[in-house]
């Protein structure tokens, strides 16, 4: 009987549950109902009641994780009514729902913001209400999770302000900003909306106008707040800062005033306002902020929403309103029944109805329930403890991710420090340049002053030696008062550059103090947040040990449950046993159930260590590789860089090398760029595995270094236009590789890393290499050989012509010369005498050397067979002793037509260069095939230097000649008046500006004479023969008083290079 007794506690506890769960199920279903009653493409304004129900499910499950829950799934993108209606509930949530509800809706930040993109790129009148709103619900979200004291609805004291404010002015500034375009998109919303409508009396009563116009009583209440927040905080900056510097503030304060007073009154005057709520009303003018006093006469305009709701009308499938009370728990009680065992009924009470033991049992009774009600409310407070505690861990969670958060921007305002340093440094090297402008200044200024005593010292011997030069002495003081003027500001500039060069030290140095105190605060902002997260956690593992207190004291309480059961055991045996076993069977399976929970709880935490294990050896392998590949990114770009600094060297001037390595070279190249770009693909492919790459790289930056210096060295021997080309496409290598190399290096462009420019550049110089590539003259083979004899014995015939020739010039200058135009010819056939001697043991020498190197390169082979064998040198041995004679044929024309006064000095000094770099081209042919240590070579090399010293005379003793034979007037301006003078200046600056034209014509049309000459050089030997003079003796030539001139005596093509092995590419 006692046993049936105990049953209804355990079916009202299984009732609780299922009322709970009813309950839970009611209120989504209300939810639910209401959400898509308030979000509807109706175009009617939101009902209040709908809104209110959202509003109080956010403060009944302190947070709006339902609300978002169920709007997610709303048709935001199909209906723009619909997501103006969004809007304005999520507006609603923020002001007036539960604090946490900002946290949630920050987490759909994003979905906010694609909502208004969606609908301000389409041409709706809803939708670009809807676009300008999402932005303001996102600046507003923004605003209050920065800055966290102020609540979403801004009713906030000026007290709060002024904390949120600080003390630091910088933060004051920038909240008032932050509080501008709050309050500009606030306005904007407004403006458009009001813009759209007819502001009639009958547009304001429609439900197409009250749909747009419903949102706009929160605006209302947002900008009266914001208002008082700017006033607030422009009085403070105008407390410390300079009027000046706020100008840009106060515009933008007076333009929003008017905005917003604008705003008011046509509001005011809607009739659907006037029901609704009670707008402030604004002062005549702004506040003057230049006025301290104006702060007292500044009233906080209030915004008052009238008690009584608005009218609703009936719906059907309105569902009930929500009980304020849960009576669902409350049981009525029955009436009392008296029941009657039927043994007393049949016997009677025993002992006349009383006994002693019913009596305790019943005591017991009552005392199990008291318990078992404080362990329902024990368990009852416990529950609202963890749910508080949740609640607390997802406010710290959520202040942790704000902090992550700041963080982030701390790192991004670092980087924008360090970049302001960098341009800081920049400005440094600025100065520096500019210091350097300074000491040049201060050179000028020498050389000026050197002028100057130069100058006063020639005026001194003019004034002692020719009291005639009287007026030319009056001239000099002129030209030095001049020069002292010119001195003067010299000095005047030297100061000016001085005073800003300080200047500039001053600013940077300012600079820099301030970009160290900006970094300290930095600092002791992210020292600060670092405190307080530990206070959050120390919270939070206090928050651990009261939970552990309740659950002991549950424990307390559970053993003292047994203990009372224990107790009423002993009284009634029966009773007892049974529930004993009952307890030990519950026991057990409990235990069962904790031993089950915590094996399963290790199994979990052995399985994420493993896996986390895992994905850190994953993560460390991929950082070995990208470091590997870092390393070899770095050393090929030094291998790079080393032959880029190649280019500059002036000792790789003098290396050469042969087109055809450079083409080989190049071809190469291109293979490696294909490896790499393989490699690349590999890697991006599996990030694990980057061997393919490195070896890539290793081959293409050798590669690619060897084709550039390879390049540098074939344009040294190259015409001009090519040789710029090649120089210009080898540094365009070198650029585009250390640019792929640079992306290779970092995470962030590796995937765009693309080696197809350098292909382009290489491709380039490959055509360049080919272009370059001597062209063979049909020669037979076997005729070289007599081919250099014949060549080699004309020039040296030519030689002896020309020393002939001048002796005779030399005759007949004496006879028909005298004075100083017979020392001067003297002069000058001397030279040429001297040159030609000079040319002719430089010929001498350089047929002993090739017999030299003949005998010591043919082997067993005849003379011819050698020549054949190596029949690129051969030719261009060939070229050279022609280019020696043909120059020295020239010379003496040169000569003969300047003694008979019919040529130019500068023939003759042409013909000496000529004849310098022909010996030059005659050497290098010979010195290619001979042997380092050979004393025939050195002896050529010294006959080498004996004409071009001898060439130097000739060009020094025409230079000298043709200044003494030239007639010097002496400029005599004296009988010029101002404007003569200034007309004589104007012709002699046209005259320049012609010469110079002139000669920028004449160095073009030399440049492509050389072009010409060098395309000219490749073309077969019948078309040289008949361009250049090379036909057979026995041809008929037109009769000359002179002698008829050899065909080594006409100027030959040029020399072409010689193609040497890999192995001794450079020299």
């Amino acid at each position: 009987m006692n046993s049936i007794r105990q049953v209804p506690s355990r079916v009202k506890t299984k009732r609780t549950e299922t009322n709970l769960g009813a309950e839970r199920e009611h209120f989504d279903k209300q939810q639910l109902s209401s959400i898509s009653k308030a979000i509807n493409s109706n175009e009617a304004p939101v009902k209040e009641k709908h809104a209110r129900r959202i509003i109080l499910g956010t403060h009944r499950e302190k947070g709006a994780f339902t609300f978002w829950s169920y709007a997610l799934g709303l048709p935001l993108s199909s209906n723009s009514i619909l997501s103006w209606k969004f809007c304005h509930v999520v507006h609603k949530v923020l002001r007036d729902g539960h604090h946490n509800s900002l946290q949630d809706c920050m987490r759909h930040h994003s979905n906010i913001v694609e909502t208004g993109q969606l609908w301000g790129n389409l041409h709706d009148r809803y939708g670009q209400l809807v676009a300008l709103y999402a932005k303001l619900l996102c600046t507003k979200m923004e605003f209050h999770v920065k800055h966290s004291e102020i609540r979403a609805n801004l009713e906030v004291t000026d007290e709060v302000l002024e904390r949120v404010a600080g003390t630091d002015i910088n933060n004051v500034f920038q909240l008032t900003v932050e509080v501008f375009d709050y309050l500009d998109t606030e306005l904007r919303l407004a403006e458009t909306v009001i813009r759209q409508l007819n502001t009639s009396i009958a547009i304001s009563t429609l439900t197409s106008g009250q749909c747009r116009l419903s949102p706009l009583i929160q605006v209302i209440q947002d900008c009266s707040h914001l208002y008082h927040f700017t006033v607030k905080l422009l009085f403070k900056l105008h407390a410390c800062l300079p009027a000046d510097t706020l100008q840009g503030h106060r515009d933008r304060f007076h333009d929003q005033f008017h905005s917003l007073k604008t705003f008011f009154n046509k509001a005011r005057d809607m009739m659907y306002f006037k029901r609704l709520i009670q707008i402030p009303k604004l002062p005549e003018s702004p506040p003057n902020f230049l006025h301290a006093a104006s702060l007292a006469k500044h009233a906080r305009p209030v915004v008052v929403i009238p008690d009584e709701d608005e009218p609703e009308q009936v719906d059907d499938d309105d569902d009930d309103p929500e009980p304020l009370i849960n009576v669902s728990d409350v049981t009525v009680p029955s009436m009392a029944v008296p029941q009657f065992d039927i043994f007393d009924q049949t016997f009677g009470p025993a002992n006349g109805g009383f006994d002693d033991r019913d009596i305790q049992i019943e005591n017991l009774k009552r005392d199990l329930e008291l318990l078992r009600t404080d362990l329902e409310r024990v368990k009852g407070e416990a529950q609202r403890y963890i749910t508080q505690l949740k609640s607390q861990i997802n406010s710290l969670e959520a202040e942790l991710e704000e902090q992550r958060v700041q963080k982030q921007r701390a790192l991004v305002e670092n980087e924008q420090l360090r970049m302001e340093l960098e341009a800081t440094r920049r400005r440094n090297a600025e100065h520096e340049s500019v210091q350097a402008t300074f000491g040049e200044a201060e050179t000028r200024a020498q050389a000026t002053e050197q002028r100057y005593n130069k100058l006063k010292e020639k005026h001194t011997e003019l004034v002692s030696s020719h009291a005639e030069l009287l007026r030319k002495s009056a001239d000099t003081v002129k030209m030095l008062s001049a020069t002292q003027q010119t001195q003067e500001e010299v000095e005047r500039t030297k100061q000016q550059l001085a005073f800003e060069v300080d200047r500039i030290k001053q600013d940077a140095d300012m600079k820099l103090e301030e970009q160290k105190f900006e970094m300290e605060k930095l600092k002791r902002e992210f020292e600060e947040k670092k405190a307080e997260v530990e206070r959050v956690k120390g919270t939070l593992q206090s928050n651990e040990k009261v939970g552990e207190q309740q659950t002991r004291s549950m424990s307390a309480l559970q053993a003292e449950k047994e203990r009372l059961m224990h107790s009423v055991s002993e009284k009634e045996a029966a009773l007892s046993a049974l529930r004993h076993a009952a307890q030990l069977q519950q026991s057990s399976l409990q235990q069962e159930r904790e031993r089950s929970t915590r094996e399963l709880g290790e199994l979990q935490g052995r399985l994420q260590e493993k896996s986390s294990r895992e994905e850190q050896l994953q993560q460390k392998l991929l950082e070995e590789q990208f470091s590997l590949l870092q390393g070899t990114v770095s050393e090929a770009e030094s291998i790079i860089q080393d032959a880029v600094a190649k280019l500059d060297d002036p000792l790789h001037i003098r290396c050469t090398s042969s087109p055809d390595y450079l083409v080989s070279r190049a071809d190469a190249t291109l293979g490696s760029i294909d490896k790499v770009k393989r490699g690349h693909s590999d890697y991006l492919t599996n990030m694990g595995d980057v061997g393919g790459l490195l070896r890539a790289l290793t081959q293409f930056s050798h590669l690619a270094a060897d084709t550039i210096i390879n390049g540098s060295a074939t344009a040294h021997m190259a015409p001009t236009d090519h040789a710029d080309r090649l120089t210009e496409n080898c540094r365009g290598c070198a650029t585009q590789s250390l640019q792929f190399l640079k992306d290779l290096k970092s995470k962030a462009s590796l995937q765009r890393a693309d080696p197809a420019s350098i292909r382009i550049v290489v491709q380039k110089i490959l055509r360049l290499g080919e272009e370059l590539r001597p062209k063979g003259v049909d020669v037979r083979q076997d005729e070289l050989g007599d081919l250099v004899d014949k060549e080699m014995a004309a020039t040296s015939a030519a030689i002896e012509e020309a020393v002939r020739r001048i002796d005779e010039m030399m005759n007949q200058a004496r006879k028909d010369t005298s004075g100083v135009k017979l020392e001067v010819n003297e002069r000058i056939l001397y030279s040429c005498t001297d040159l030609m001697k000079a040319i002719h043991l430089l010929v001498l020498t350089s047929t002993d050397l090739q017999k030299e190197i003949v005998e010591g390169g043919r082997g067993a082979a005849t003379i011819k067979e050698f020549y054949a064998r190596n029949s690129r040198w051969t030719e261009g041995l060939i070229s050279a002793s022609k280019a020696v004679g043909w120059g020295a044929t020239q010379m003496v024309e040169s000569a003969d037509k300047v003694v008979l006064h019919t040529g130019k000095y500068e023939e003759l000094i042409v013909c000496s260069h000529e004849i310098a770099a022909s010996t030059a081209q005659l050497v290098a042919s010979s010195k290619v095939k001979a042997d380092r240590n050979s004393t025939k070579l050195t002896a050529l090399q010294q006959a080498s230097r004996r004409v071009n010293e001898m060439a130097a005379n000739v060009v020094a003793s025409t230079k000298t000649g043709q200044e003494n034979l030239e007639d010097k007037d002496t400029m005599d301006f004296s009988g010029m008046s101002l404007i003569k003078l200034k007309m004589e200046e104007m012709e002699s600056q046209v005259k320049v500006l012609e010469l110079e034209n002139q000669l920028g014509n004449e160095r073009l049309r030399l440049g492509e004479l050389r072009k010409k000459h060098y395309d000219i050089a490749g073309v077969p030997a019948a078309g040289l023969s008949e361009g250049n003079g090379l036909a057979p003796s026995s041809a008929s030539e037109p009769s000359s008083p002179k002698p008829s001139k050899p065909s080594i005596m006409r100027k030959p093509a040029l020399a072409q290079k010689p193609n040497l092995p890999p192995k001794n590419m450079f020299r």
